[in-house]
Parts: C-alpha cells; sequence; structure tokens
C-alpha cells in the first residue's frame, strides 16, 4: 500500500509541475510561483482534483467519490467568504459553521470534512499538503465518504483560496 500510494503522490508531484505559473515580484522580496487559474480550465481542475482524490482512495482500498453540485456550492461560498475576511478558517463572516454551509445547499447527506488551504500553489500541490496532514487527510480517507465538493476564488493578485468538503 505504501508503493501505490508513493506512485500516486509522484505522478501528482509531475502533473503539478505542468501547471501555468508565472514569477511575480512583490513589495516584500517574496516572489511566489503563482498559478493561474484561466476562464475555462474550471472543469479540468475540478476533475483533476476528484480524480487523483479518487486514486489515493482507490491505492488505500476505499470507494471513489463522486462530485457533488450542493458540496461545490458550499465550498465556493467558503471560498469566495474567506478572500473578503483575508484569513483562512472554518468560520464564515457569519458565524456560519462548515455543517452550517452544507446544510444550506440542500444537501441531504451528512457533511464529513472540510480541508481549505490561502496559497498561490495549484490544486495538485495544495492536494499534497492536505494529505501531510493528519486531520486533512482523515477528511479525504474517510471511509464514510461518498461525494467531494471542491471549489476555489483566485484573487487579482494569484493568492488562492481552496475548499474541499467531503460528505456521505
Amino acid at each position: 500500500m505504501i508503493k501505490t500510494l508513493s506512485i500516486v503522490f509522484m505522478a501528482v508531484f509531475m502533473l503539478s509541475a505542468c501547471s501555468d505559473t508565472t514569477n511575480k515580484p512583490s513589495d516584500t522580496g517574496f516572489h511566489p510561483t503563482i498559478f493561474r487559474i484561466h476562464k475555462g480550465s474550471e472543469n479540468k481542475i475540478m476533475f483533476r482534483q476528484l480524480d487523483t482524490v479518487n486514486e489515493i482512495r482507490l491505492a488505500s482500498g476505499l470507494l471513489p467519490l463522486q462530485l457533488s453540485e450542493q458540496l461545490n456550492a458550499a465550498a465556493k461560498t467558503h471560498s469566495i467568504d474567506m478572500a473578503k475576511q483575508q484569513r483562512p478558517w472554518h468560520f464564515g463572516s457569519d458565524g456560519s459553521s462548515p455543517i452550517d454551509r452544507v446544510a444550506r445547499t440542500g444537501y441531504a447527506g451528512r457533511m464529513l470534512g472540510e480541508n481549505i488551504s490561502e496559497t498561490y500553489e495549484n490544486d495538485t500541490e495544495t492536494l499534497q499538503v492536505w494529505m501531510s496532514d493528519p486531520d486533512a487527510r482523515a477528511s479525504i480517507l474517510d471511509p464514510e465518504a461518498n461525494f467531494l465538493g471542491f471549489a476555489w476564488f483566485q484573487e487579482k493578485n494569484g493568492k488562492i483560496w481552496w475548499t474541499q468538503l467531503t460528505g456521505s
């Protein structure tokens, strides 16, 4: 199983090297590599995330997930809200929790986990970081999960606010 997970991570790493990036100078001397999300690539990113998560789950002996429109909507709402608040955290500016946001979409299942990130990195690099965090990893590999929600908001400066939700 470890060998299979290593192969999956290597594939994710190689895919991330194929991303469209630009270097953008800043006043602070910090020069992040910025992943630009271009109009029309939304579905490509969405399905790359789903496919990679499912490869990781299958390598761990778990069933694959399906995308959920409701979880995607809750993830999008939270990504936009985090950008407005300028902080990555699990509570909305209105005090809502991930469970509240998922319920507002009419999702019939149970929300199991929420992973968030504030970064200039692409989706595959962000997934690698989540997989190295025990709590985020547990959410992705939750055996009760059947559905995935995934969305982002990119600011003009290139910063991306990613949100991933799992549900039963």
